[in-house]
């Protein structure tokens, strides 16, 4: 027993490292080495950057650092517009995913406990199928002779088809259509989880459904709307294929500039910057939030 005992916190460690690898190995060296390549300086080679090493001399190893890529971004506003149209696309697709997804998840939550998990596989059943199929379907729905057009047409509703292919509006219901279950899933696992017997203690208070929803349901709820919210947001900002495929080709979107900057410009130096400080704008306010949102229930459990 005593030696199982001494054992077990072996057991835990091990189990601890295996995640600690995964990030080491799949996110903490190629984010090294993307930022390595976002101090060097762009050359017409293989690879197509200079390296930061220099053997000044025999004995002299010297280091060249070149910040130019990060100035190159506040300086050219392509590269800030995107990031802002990146933002503001981002936004308006997670306001929309969390104002439909909300009554969903409640809906499920609140179902009969026979039809949740019926509910719950239609919710993830697009998962089943590719990405990209699923936005080229919607090229097929949304093009002048597409269903939607010819459904519309054909009941008399319009005359001629409406252009909503390669326009904002299509960028919007690929981006919802996409995240949706992102935003969903961790709704619903706050809604179901949570204790209904203070519905009920609310109602003998005398609040209205309305107000306990309110004041009990809305902010038990706060948990799952930021977790769904950041679900969705995160992968918004940086989306490239929804905005390739269904939108303006002149909409400026950083996952389009960044590809751009990659394949076609082969300026990797500021393309690395680019992918630097979308990160470093995506990372920093999450952790703050994450510590504002700890803080807040440490304050909590002490009161």
């Amino acid at each position: 027993m005593r030696r199982f005992k001494r054992l077990l916190p072996r057991g835990r460690t091990l189990v601890t490292t295996v995640p600690y690898l995964w990030l080491l190995l799949f996110f903490l060296v190629p984010f090294v080495i993307v930022l390595k390549i976002s101090f060097s300086q762009s050359a017409i080679a293989m690879p197509p950057y200079e390296p930061l090493l220099h053997w000044a001399s025999e004995k002299m190893l010297q280091v060249q650092l070149n910040l130019g890529n990060f100035a190159f971004l506040v300086e050219d506003n392509l590269y800030w517009k995107s990031y802002l149209n990146s933002i503001f696309v981002a936004g308006v697709s997670t306001l929309l995913c969390l104002l439909i997804g909300y009554p969903m998840a409640y809906a499920m939550a609140r179902s009969n406990p026979s039809t949740r998990n019926i509910l719950l596989l239609l919710a993830v059943l697009p998962f089943f199928t590719s990405f990209l199929l699923r936005v080229y379907a919607w090229i097929g729905l949304l093009k002048n002779n597409g269903l939607v057009n010819n459904a519309l047409m054909a009941m008399g509703v319009i005359d001629e088809p409406i252009q909503m292919l390669q326009t904002d509006f299509a960028v919007y219901i690929g981006m919802v259509y996409s995240y949706l279950p992102f935003m969903l899933l961790p709704l619903y696992s706050n809604l179901e989880k949570m204790d209904l017997t203070l519905l009920e203690a609310a109602a003998d208070l005398g609040c209205k459904p309305w107000q306990a929803f309110v004041k009990v349901t809305l902010p038990l709820s706060l948990p799952g709307v930021i977790a769904g919210c950041l679900l969705v947001f995160i992968p918004a900002v940086g989306e490239f294929v929804i905005p390739s495929l269904l939108g303006d080709p002149g909409m400026l979107m950083i996952g389009k500039v960044l590809w751009t900057e990659f394949f076609n410009n082969r300026d990797w130096p500021v393309a690395s910057a680019v992918a630097i400080a979308l990160l470093l704008f995506l990372v920093l306010p999450i952790m703050y939030l994450d510590r504002a949102q700890n803080a807040a229930n440490e304050e909590g459990e002490r009161t």
